[in-house]
């Protein structure tokens, strides 16, 4: 039992399988046991009025051998049965239709209290095969619904079966593998499928992104690594001037920018934010502090700067955008706070030329590598710097957002929720437009 218990359990069809059977089972057997409780004692007062009947008949002309043995024929005739009547000693008196060779039903025939006979009833060899044409109909119709619930149970265990193949080929590292939604699949098996199928897709995306980000990081860190090494052998041979150093410095402060990317782009992945209370206004007057600019360009356009927050997180976000204005936008003008309702909003105004038309969903997605002009991003950029603004602000239950102003260049932030990260979403996403 041991074996056949662990065949049985092994699969999810052969469980159904298994209840439907014992089901039919179960139902048939309480069928049989209510039909004999509720019919059986009807049927045999329905006998018992039978043999009274037959008995009165016999009884009334029983010393009419002529009448007798007719009514010993018509019985026999009408009823298909064979018939024997025998007086009180046993002997043969009259037999109509087929010899018993078994007696099936006996009657004792009296009157006012006297034994005059007895009939003795039996059924012809034909009626005695009739059970078997109620059983074979009866058994091919169990047959029939065995089959039924055996192709009931793979049929609704296929989505199961299609999504547990899905994610052994999507655990044995094959990462486009899906679950296919078949046609007449609804319910909880369709919406497993589609969350399996999003899952395995955002798993997708994540392990492209993770290679893609290795390899441009391969590729951002030999730059200020080599340019580093010649200032290192220039120091080395003498040629050490404070130009030089100046040079080591900057390289350091990429290579600083770069790890701290980095190190963003993992908290968020792994959702390890770290929410205080934070002000926005002092919040935006340490990143113009560090970016080395005038705190005369903070502009806050809110009576309550208050939010809940990770300052790490949201200090680099307000650094990229203060970056992406340097790099790409001519230098930042301001960068405002701004209260929004529910929302605080950080944005940068920069000097350049703008937005190209439908830039403004682009520079959000990670890893681009164009500027606003169409020429390629200097070195030490990794494309992650805006993506990483849009994904802090969505861990802050907010949005980044991008767009042209109306006397030239561009505004580029974020918003943030006042009372704190809703959903933390872990995985790298494109904003839409």
């Amino acid at each position: 039992m041991g074996r056949l218990g662990h065949f049985i359990r092994a699969r999810l069809h052969r469980r159904l399988f298994l209840w439907f059977a014992l089901s039919i089972l179960v139902t048939g057997a309480i069928v049989a046991s209510v039909m004999s409780l509720v019919g059986g004692s009807h049927w045999k007062q329905e006998q018992d009025r039978l043999r009274t009947f037959v008995a009165h008949q016999f009884s009334d002309v029983w010393d009419e051998p002529t009448r007798r043995d007719a009514l010993v024929r018509s019985i026999a005739a009408d009823l298909d049965v064979g018939v024997e009547l025998r007086d009180s000693t046993g002997a043969m008196l009259v037999r109509g239709g087929e010899s018993c060779r078994k007696t099936e039903v006996s009657l004792p025939v009296e009157r006012s209290g006297t034994r005059l006979g007895e009939v003795r009833a039996c059924f012809s060899q034909f009626r005695q095969r009739a059970i078997w044409r109620v059983l074979l109909p009866l058994g091919l119709a169990g047959m029939l619904l065995w089959l039924a619930a055996g192709k009931m149970a793979r049929r609704l265990a296929r989505p199961v079966d299609a999504l547990v193949q899905a994610t052994e080929a999507l655990g044995a590292g094959r990462l486009n593998a899906r679950a296919k939604v078949l046609p007449h699949t609804t319910g909880e098996f369709a919406l497993l499928a589609v969350a399996f199928n999003d899952m395995a897709a955002r798993i997708e995306k994540q392990v492209a992104d993770q290679r893609e980000l290795l390899a441009a990081v391969s590729h951002e860190l030999r730059t200020p690594l080599a340019r580093m090494r010649v200032l290192t052998e220039l120091l080395r041979d003498g040629g050490g001037n404070p130009r030089t150093l100046d040079q080591v410095d900057r390289e350091v402060v990429e290579l600083d920018a770069l790890v701290g990317e980095l190190l963003a782009s993992s908290r968020l992945d792994f959702g390890q934010l770290t929410s205080r209370v934070l002000d926005g206004r002092t919040l935006a007057g340490q990143a113009l502090e560090r970016a080395g600019l005038p705190a005369s360009m903070l502009d806050v356009e809110a009576a309550d700067t208050g939010l809940m927050g990770d300052a790490t997180l949201l200090g680099r976000a307000l650094a990229n955008l203060l970056e992406n204005a340097r790099r790409h936008g001519a230098g930042a003008e301001a960068l405002r706070v701004q209260d929004r309702g529910e929302h605080l909003a950080f944005f940068v105004d920069d000097r350049g030329q703008g937005l190209q038309p439908g830039e403004e969903a682009r520079i959000f997605q990670p890893f681009y590598r164009k500027d606003r002009g169409g020429e390629a991003r200097e070195a030490g950029s990794l494309g992650l710097g805006l993506a990483l603004v849009q994904r802090i602000a969505r861990a802050h239950g907010g949005d980044a957002f991008a767009e042209n102003r109306t006397g030239g260049g561009a505004r580029v932030g974020f918003t943030v929720k006042k009372s704190g990260p809703a959903t933390i979403d872990a995985a790298p996403q494109s904003a839409t437009a």
